[in-house]
């Protein structure tokens, strides 16, 4: 049985974790580490292997999270550049620049919104690996 393969990135406002070898993982293993992202209300994208949860974590605390959930998983993390990018105009995170949105919102966009900076939402979420 393979071990999972994280890879965490950390966001102004949350962090993204990229199942690297998703595939490979039996389906026991993918109904637990689903069960953990359901657990802290946060979103797993099957079509990209990334799950995010909107809270602020460092590296540290999500290992030792797993490691309290008996998730037996490889970890790494990735450093991210901050990309400069335009202010968003609207709703809850109205001011706050692209770069700057939590992951689960970007994907929220990403399925609900059609609007002006669609563009700008897509680059984010390319950048981003989402």
């Amino acid at each position: 049985m393979y071990k999972a393969h994280f890879v965490f990135t950390k966001f102004h406002n949350s962090f993204s974790v990229h199942v690297e070898n998703l595939e490979q993982l039996s389906v026991e293993q993918i109904q637990t580490i689903e069960s953990f992202v359901k657990q802290r209300k946060g979103l797993f994208d099957f079509n990209t292997y990334t799950f995010v949860i909107q809270k602020r974590l460092e590296f540290s605390e999500f290992v030792s999270l797993l490691q309290k959930s008996a998730i037996d998983a490889v970890c790494e993390e990735n450093f991210l550049k901050v990309q400069q990018t335009q202010k968003i105009e609207f709703g809850k995170y109205k001011g706050l620049a692209y770069s700057d949105l939590p992951d689960s919102y970007l994907l929220w966009l990403k399925s609900n919104y059609n609007g002006k900076n669609r563009e700008t939402i897509d680059a984010e979420l390319k950048f981003r690996n989402l």
